[in-house]
């Protein structure tokens, strides 16, 4: 039995290789005497030796001893090359010894192939006769294959023609049928077109009746036949269409009027009415944009020939030849007519806008609420795709780019356009807040959208920016010119008149009233003016005299005196009308200028408060002397004298100097009916307050006064008797001073009760509680000592310190003195205190009881 490997081999087409082009069989009888040997030599025959000696015993084909032969090898490569081999062959210089080698692997193999076919005769055999059979097989399918084509090309001949027949009549048909149909369309155009044709003809005589709205439906529906149909062409659709032509455009045109009679007038059916007629002509959209993009160039232009300066100077008068000057500014003797040109130009600009957004705006407001009757299409969806802006904004922004890029033009290209609006901005705010207020008027419709947002509005403010920055650096240099003019910072000892304050108040009140109408506007001026105001009240408080001059009470007013004097009226005046000024104006208004005006206070109040203050050092220190005096001495003579005391004298001769000197001066006018006036200046306060404080500076010493006799409470009423009238005289009414007036009043009388009376007397409800229990130690024994006196200071020393503390802590002192005489009377066995001891306690501790209700939350 044949092995697979040659099996397979047996079925390997021929190749052109040398090595497998093998001969043929040779003659019979070397073929049988082949086949006849025994299967030894067969097997000797048909595995060569490494050598390729037939003689070898192994077993393999010579395929495998090939594969391993380096020369052999190479022959079994797919990618053998004859020339490359036969080329590295005779490089070698053992050409003639390959070439034997060669031979000698051809004759192996052919033997191989004759001992493979000798083992395979019969089945090649069968396979010959098996090759006859086919080839029999085969004659007998093409003759019944040729029968076959002629039968087909019989049968083809038979139904070619009625094939043709058959296409013939379906593009007939089909001719036919395209034909049906362009008489169907011609024939319904020209219906149409007969009817369009009788609507138009009763508009020739009776225009007003012509249904726009009908036509143009039959109108486009005829084009849309037209075109759709492809009936262009035809004899009679041609003519039509010509016709048609001419009709679309009345159609439009008419349509055109009334959608802009109806914009200009604001009639929503007359607007409804024109949108229909291009919705029903299919032209919604175009119209809509055509109508945008025109209201949008007018406005542009309206503002582009409003700030054209040479048709402002040629409309301002003759200015000669030549025309305007550099820089768009007219000639001499024009300037007035051309800036009143100017402003009447931007007044017809400002009224072309306000008429073309409301137009566009009741164009878009129609738009949102008709509806195609026929098939409930909103129009406004026709005319915009999600994400588009509105009308109104397109055209609002196509504005407002306009006009700010004009602006900033006019701003940088004509000096004259600059000055104008710059010294007039105000008007020219209020021309742009006028049309922006009549543009919301007239577009304020429930649920309607305004024509402009918040934003828009915010856009066309900021186109005038430069001229507003310029405005507001003008009116601070104008104030701030007329601030250095009155108080110039190289001379420190000028001090500016009256009419130069009244100047620059008049200024400042000018610059504010140009601008009241417009809260904004106000803020932004008013800002500008408290430069101004820090301005003045830092050259006024540069110009302030300090040092001994300006402090001595005791002579007459010194020149440094008066001038400080003069400054404090003069910022006395400018706070006062400017916060009158201020009454007018918002809230908001006066909180920008109030640290200014408080800065010019704060100066007035500087350039005499080192003055005042003085003064009532000076009155303190005389009334401090009382303590020097004995109110402690009995006697009818010291009842009977009524003399006042002599710090009580001195203080009077203080008091009537100041007054004669000082406040003569700062008060021109000063009267006790001066200082009742309802109007508080910087010098009635200061001497009110030096009032209040003189009273109760007296009460608080007079109480720590101790002993007090029955005649020293004589002396020490006639000495408040004399204190209220030289205060009431000479420094201010005392009936006007509140609570230190009625604890002067009330103290006369308390300090003449019984110390059994003190405690329900009503007059307790109107004097310090640290005055009463100052008071009662004047009234206790020896050994009861007061703070004062416990702690071992001067009353100049225990006055500081009470000013410093509250009741709370001055009560703590005296609590301090009560216990130390407790444990005294305790010490020695009394067992009776002073009838001043339980009063001082139980008002202390109403005191604190009153104190702990006041820090308790509420």
């Amino acid at each position: 039995m044949a092995s697979p490997m040659i099996q397979q081999r047996s079925s390997i087409p021929p190749s052109s290789s040398p090595l497998q082009r093998l001969s043929t069989f040779k003659d019979k009888s070397s073929s049988s005497s082949s086949s006849n040997l025994p299967s030894s030599a067969t097997s000797l025959i048909n595995t060569p030796s490494s050598s390729l000696a037939p003689t070898s015993t192994s077993t393999s084909s010579p395929l495998d001893s090939f594969s391993s032969d380096p020369v052999f090898s190479v022959f079994l490569s797919p990618d053998f090359d004859s020339a490359r081999f036969s080329s590295q062959a005779l490089s070698s210089g053992s050409a003639a010894a390959r070439a034997e080698k060669l031979e000698e692997g051809i004759r192996l193999l052919e033997k191989q192939l004759r001992s493979e076919v000798l083992s395979r005769h019969d089945d090649l055999l069968s396979q010959l006769s098996s090759l006859k059979d086919a080839e029999s097989a085969l004659s007998v399918v093409r003759s019944g294959i040729s029968t076959l084509q002629s039968s087909v090309r019989r049968i083809r001949q038979e139904i070619a023609d009625p094939h043709r027949q058959i296409k013939l009549k379906t593009v007939q048909l089909s001719n036919i049928h395209q034909t049906a149909e362009l008489l169907q369309f011609t024939v319904r155009v020209l219906r149409l077109s007969k009817k369009l044709r009788d609507l138009m003809a009763i508009s020739s005589s009776e225009p007003e009746k012509l249904d726009l709205s009908k036509a143009a439906q039959l109108h486009h529906e005829i084009q849309s036949l037209c075109e759709e149909n492809s009936l262009s062409g035809i004899t009679v659709i041609d003519e039509e269409l010509v016709w048609l032509s001419e009709t679309g455009n009345k159609v439009r045109s008419e349509g055109m009027k009334v959608l802009e009679r109806g914009m200009e007038g604001l009639n929503q059916a007359e607007v409804g009415s024109g949108l229909q007629v291009f919705y029903n002509l299919g032209e919604l959209r175009s119209t809509v944009d055509l109508l945008i993009n025109k209201y949008k160039n007018q406005g542009v232009k309206s503002i582009s020939v409003a700030l054209d300066m040479k048709a402002i100077s040629a409309s301002g008068g003759n200015f000669g030849p030549g025309g305007i000057q550099r820089s768009g500014t007219p000639q001499i003797g024009g300037g007035g007519k051309a800036k009143e040109a100017l402003w009447q130009r931007m007044n017809t600009c400002m009224d072309q806008m306000h008429s073309i957004v409301v137009a566009v705006w009741h164009l878009q407001r129609v738009l949102s609420k008709k509806r195609d009757p026929f098939t409930h299409v909103l129009l406004l969806d026709e005319v915009m795709q999600e994400g588009d802006p509105i009308l109104t904004d397109r055209v609002w922004e196509a504005l407002v780019k306009s006009f700010a890029s004009q602006m900033k033009s006019a701003f940088t290209a004509s000096s004259f356009v600059k000055e104008i609006f710059t010294a007039g901005y105000p008007k020219l705010y209020t021309m742009i807040q006028n049309l922006l207020e009549r543009i919301s008027r007239d577009t304020d419709v429930k649920g309607v959208l305004t024509a402009i947002s918040s934003e828009g509005k915010d856009q066309m403010v900021a186109a005038i920016d430069l001229f507003q920055t310029n405005f507001l650096a003008l009116c601070l240099s104008r104030l701030s010119d007329l601030v250095n003019s009155i108080f110039p910072v190289s001379s420190r000892g000028s001090v500016p008149s009256k009419d130069q304050i009244s100047r620059i108040v008049l200024r400042i009140q000018e610059e504010i009233e140009a601008v009241k109408l417009d809260g904004r506007l106000t803020l932004l001026v008013l800002r500008e003016i408290g430069k101004v105001l820090r301005l003045l009240a830092e050259r006024a408080e540069y110009q302030i005299s300090t040092g001994p001059e300006a402090r001595q009470v005791t002579g007459p007013a010194t020149p440094s005196q008066l001038k400080n004097f003069t400054l404090c009226q003069h910022l006395q005046e400018i706070h006062t009308r400017i916060s009158s000024t201020m009454l007018s104006l918002p809230s908001v208004a006066s909180d920008v200028l109030s640290p200014s005006l408080g800065a010019i206070y704060g100066v007035a109040c500087d350039s005499v408060t080192s003055l005042f203050q003085a003064m009532l050092d000076r009155l303190e220190a005389c009334l401090l002397q009382m303590h020097e005096h004995n109110f402690g001495v009995h006697g009818m003579d010291a009842a009977m004298d009524n003399s006042a005391s002599p710090y009580m004298e001195e203080l009077q001769k203080y008091v009537l100097h100041f007054r004669s000197e000082f406040l003569s001066r700062l008060l021109p006018s000063s009267s006790a009916n001066t200082l009742t006036s309802n109007t508080e200046t910087i010098c009635t306060r200061l001497v009110r307050t030096m009032a209040s404080r003189v009273l109760i500076f007296f009460i608080r010493h007079a109480a720590l006064v101790r002993p007090l006799s029955e005649s020293g409470k004589l002396r020490m009423a006639r000495d408040m008797a004399e204190l209220e009238l030289a205060v009431g005289q000479n420094l201010f009414p005392v009936e006007q001073l509140g609570a230190p007036y009625r604890a002067l009043r009330a103290f006369r009388p308390v300090i003449f009760l019984e110390t059994s009376q003190l405690g329900a007397s009503p007059l307790l409800q109107d004097l310090p509680p640290s005055v009463i229990l100052h008071h009662l130690y004047s009234r206790g024994p020896e050994e009861l000592q007061s703070p004062l006196q416990r702690n071992k200071l001067t009353p100049l020393q225990y006055s500081l310190w009470m000013d410093s503390q509250g009741e709370d802590q001055i009560w703590k002192g005296i609590k301090a003195t009560l216990d130390d005489y407790a444990a005294n009377i305790r010490a020695r066995g009394d067992k009776e205190f002073s009838p001043v001891y339980p009063l001082m306690l139980r008002l202390g501790s109403l005191l604190t009881e009153n104190e702990s209700l006041l820090q308790k939350p509420q």
